[in-house]
């Protein structure tokens, strides 16, 4: 009986620590693409949905201009996206701190390749 106990105080300890992370919501800000000599900046929109450990949603410039998550997961504080643009793989390593999601953008594919850094807010 206390092992069965025990273990459903971990289960609920557990789910509230699953609970407490969230990412799903609109987040904004800024890409910076790094190595092009002038650093061009460019605005940053994420719609994101969290469902457990996976992340659902689009990626892009701006509302209108968005790509479909098809892989996105989140571990503790990582997480992963990864999106297309046409024939372009576009992956995104990320690192979420309160209300804030950052980290490095690698994009591959159509004989060209594109390195950069994101950083966005939670709108409220």
């Amino acid at each position: 009986m206390r092992t069965v106990l025990c273990f459903l105080l971990l289960a609920a300890f557990a789910g509230v620590a699953i609970a407490d992370v969230n990412v799903t919501g609109k987040w904004t800000g800024n890409f910076k693409i790094a190595g092009d000599g002038d650093g061009q900046d460019s605005t940053a929109v994420f719609l994101l949905k969290q469902n457990g450990s996976e992340v659902t949603g689009s990626v892009g410039p701006n509302e209108g201009d968005q790509h479909q998550i098809t892989k996105g997961k989140i571990e503790g504080d990582k997480i992963s996206l990864e999106c297309a643009d046409g024939g372009v793989v576009i992956k995104l390593d990320l690192v979420l701190a309160e209300d804030r999601i950052t980290g490095d953008v690698n994009a591959a594919g159509e004989g060209r390749t594109l390195k950069g850094k994101i950083d966005v807010k939670r709108e409220k």
